[in-house]
């Protein structure tokens, strides 16, 4: 799968073209499962448990494979890679601008799903060549599976899986709204999650002689069912939050602010502010320097008979690098600056005071 700003922890295993390729722990549950639930363990032989750990270290190259081929297209336009992460059956190329058009967006998202369908051809016509029941061609049937599996569940029209990758290119291109376009694909791939993904692992592949019914396979759907439908939530707020970061400006969202002596009680801050109409308050110095923002929920958790008798220094952070906000920020810079300096609160930068509150801003994200 290829994806935009979504960064993930792992073990580094390599790199391609500069692009670092992680395995996260949960991929280990992978060859757990095989060695423990595959119907080629059933004799318990040594050649069975070979068979079952090569396929799952197929399964890991087959995917990192299909991960290179949304990179190297997304390369080929332009578009930064920032890594590749491998989970439990699925892998994700993170890249950091978006394809911009629905042909890109399309090239990009069916590359890793050719790759698996190559993949599986070439397993075939190799195993047709060698002896039926011999170790090197049950490793090459095996071959032939893992990425046949792997292309179709990728094709999947939902989001986060290629498929849906496809499909919002598509419905993009046939209504001109990305955003549209995204929530359509986000929505059909937590139907997939629920619906189809249950049917295929649980139904389809015992009924055709590739594993069980039993609790590890209701298992393995959960987790895989568990995986999209998250990663579906998280398209369809990251395609929320695209269409909101226009709107988030610092000096739509800066609240007014009262700028007051250090030693000043807090009841008599607090009753000017209200007089003023102002829901922030700033700390300056006797020469009028700035030295500090009011913590807004210190200043409720105060009670009102012990404010006369605390200053507004005692629950203002100091001024510190970061807090100063530019009033021009907005956008994608507002989030990066924000997370660079976590605060409650800011102070905006301009002639009037007034503070940014990280809850306003998180409240316009949502709206």
């Amino acid at each position: 799968m290829a994806g935009q700003e979504q960064r993930r922890a792992g073990l580094r295993i390599g790199s391609v073209a500069g692009v670092p390729i992680l395995l996260t722990p949960i991929w280990f549950l992978l060859p757990a499962y095989l060695v423990v639930a595959s119907p080629t363990l059933v004799g318990g032989s040594g050649q069975d448990y070979v068979l079952s750990l090569t396929l799952a270290f197929m399964l890991l190259a087959s995917v990192v494979l299909h991960e290179l081929g949304h990179c190297l297209v997304a390369r080929a336009f332009g578009l930064p890679v920032r890594s590749i992460t491998i989970s439990l059956l699925a892998g994700y190329t993170e890249i950091t601008e978006p394809p911009e058009t629905p042909a890109r967006e399309y090239a990009v998202a069916v590359a890793g799903p050719m790759v698996s369908l190559l993949l599986t051809s070439i397993a075939v016509a190799a195993a047709a060549a060698l002896e039926p029941g011999s170790l090197p061609r049950l490793v090459l049937e095996g071959l032939a599976v893992v990425n046949g599996v792997l292309a179709a569940l990728n094709l999947l029209p939902g989001l986060p899986l290629d498929g849906g990758r496809v499909l919002r290119s598509i419905v993009w291109q046939l209504v001109r709204d990305e955003g549209r376009a995204t929530r359509v694909s986000a929505r059909a791939g937590m139907v997939i999650a629920l619906v189809v993904v249950p049917f295929l692992i649980v139904g389809v592949l015992p009924a055709a002689g590739y594993g069980d019914r039993g609790p590890l396979t209701i298992v393995m759907s959960s987790l895989v069912g568990a995986y999209i439908y998250l990663g579906a939530m998280g398209s369809l707020r990251r395609g929320q939050l695209t269409q909101t970061l226009p709107s988030l400006t610092v000096s739509a969202l800066a609240r007014p602010a009262l700028a007051v002596p250090a030693t000043t009680p807090l009841s008599e801050a607090v009753r000017m502010a209200h007089e003023q109409d102002v829901r922030a308050l700033l700390v300056v110095d006797g020469g009028g320097r700035l030295e500090g923002v009011v913590s807004e929920s210190w200043v409720r958790q105060v009670p009102a008979e012990r404010r006369p008798w605390v200053m507004v220094a005692d629950g203002a952070r100091k001024m510190e690098k970061g807090l100063l906000l530019d009033a021009d920020l907005s956008g994608q810079a507002l989030l990066d600056a924000m997370q660079a300096t976590p605060a409650a609160e800011y102070v905006v930068a301009g002639p009037a005071p007034a503070v940014l509150v990280a809850a306003d801003v998180a409240a316009a994200m949502q709206s």
